[in-house]
């Protein structure tokens, strides 16, 4: 009885330590200019990316394929030999044709000043700014609840009459062993006016 307790606390206590990292994490700036109960829309400024791309179609291979390229990059597999701060979130982009998972960069780089990868199927480049609508869910992702926000998000849209013009993102804010507290988000490019 009291081992269970204990691995129970273990638990609680190393949940609460990831939930913790996880605010205090680098995310990727934007600012928030319409809001209400289901979605809103956000203007992301140019950021700098790290980017893999593959011929995966769905969520789990994306993440597979891409995940421990990315991160060997950021921990160390790069020219300097240098660890990156991870950040949040990791951007996938999916479709019939293929995928990207991308790693936003800390804001303190650039092209010129992040160390160039390794491995030479990552690709550093710049984002376009961009307005984009936003739909959140909790849980662990799956190709189903991907697929129902972005269905539920393209629904809304059309029917506050916002213009999509892009495909839809992925993004994921929390590591894989954080049970509790977790974010995900569907977001569309679209046309917005301030």
């Amino acid at each position: 009885m009291y081992y269970l307790i204990g691995l129970v606390v273990v638990f609680i206590i190393f949940q609460s330590f990831i939930a913790v990292n996880a605010v205090k994490t680098e995310k990727q700036k934007y600012r928030v200019v319409f809001k209400d109960n289901q979605i809103e829309i956000r203007f992301y400024p140019v950021a700098t990316l790290a980017t893999v791309y593959s011929n995966a179609t769905n969520y789990k291979g994306v993440a597979n394929s891409g995940f421990r390229k990315l991160a060997k990059f950021i921990f160390g597999g790069n020219e300097e030999n240098t660890g990156i701060s991870m950040t949040a979130p990791v951007r996938m982009n999916m479709s019939d044709k293929g995928s990207a998972m991308s790693f936003v960069m800390p804001e303190k780089y650039d092209e010129n000043t992040l160390p160039k990868p390794k491995d030479g199927s990552i690709e550093i480049h710049k984002s376009v700014a961009q307005y984009v609508a936003v739909i959140s869910f909790g849980g662990y992702a799956t190709d189903e609840k991907i697929n129902e926000y972005n269905k539920k998000l393209t629904s809304l849209l059309k029917e506050r009459n916002i213009n999509i013009v892009g495909e839809y993102n992925f993004l994921g804010y929390n590591a894989p062993y954080q049970f509790v507290g977790r974010t995900n988000e569907i977001s569309i490019p679209v046309e917005w006016k301030e």
